[in-house]
């Protein structure tokens, strides 16, 4: 059997994203509970050398959307836009991002693994890929990287979360 670049790609997109949302609503049931801002949890970071919360929320959406509209276009650099700062602006950015990915299709997704497309960070670093490559060998592995940061900055803060909020609490569907 083979594997489509849809299959490989869109489904963990769309939970993840899913999942981001449930972990906002942790943290924003823990700032109740605690007397914490939202503040407080988007300008968390786990060491003072790594980006925020909001910023690592950001990011996933910029591994999954923004790197299909990057092969697109053609060339993808990393977006250093700040990242909305409150629960409900990441919520909407992440709903936004969900049906977006929602409306793409096996035939989108062949046409974009195909596509020749570029990698970056201003005139002098310049990465060729293919769409393909780039979603598997550098995306993923980033859209993964931020969620797991994600994850760990509201572990940090005493946000009680386990695995299975990491992994979303519908992890058992298919």
């Amino acid at each position: 059997m083979t594997l489509s670049l849809h299959a490989a790609t869109i489904p963990g997109f769309l939970r993840m994203l899913a999942n981001m949302e449930h972990l906002i609503g942790k943290a924003e049931t823990w700032c109740a509970e605690h007397g914490r801002s939202e503040e407080d949890v988007c300008c968390a970071r786990i060491t003072s050398d790594m980006l925020d919360f909001a910023y690592q929320v950001k990011s996933t959406v910029v591994h999954s959307v923004g790197a299909l509209a990057g092969i697109r276009a053609g060339v993808f650099s990393p977006d250093r836009s700040e990242p909305p700062r409150g629960f409900a602006a990441m919520r909407a950015m992440l709903a936004d991002a969900r049906q977006e990915l929602s409306a793409v299709s096996e035939a989108d997704m062949e046409t974009v693994g195909t596509a020749a497309m570029e990698f970056r960070m201003g005139d002098k670093f310049v990465v060729p890929f293919t769409g393909q490559n780039f979603l598997l060998s550098f995306s993923i592995p980033n859209f993964y990287f931020h969620a797991a940061t994600a994850y760990d900055i509201l572990r940090q803060l005493g946000v009680p979360i386990g695995k299975r909020d990491y992994l979303g609490p519908d992890w058992t569907k298919p």
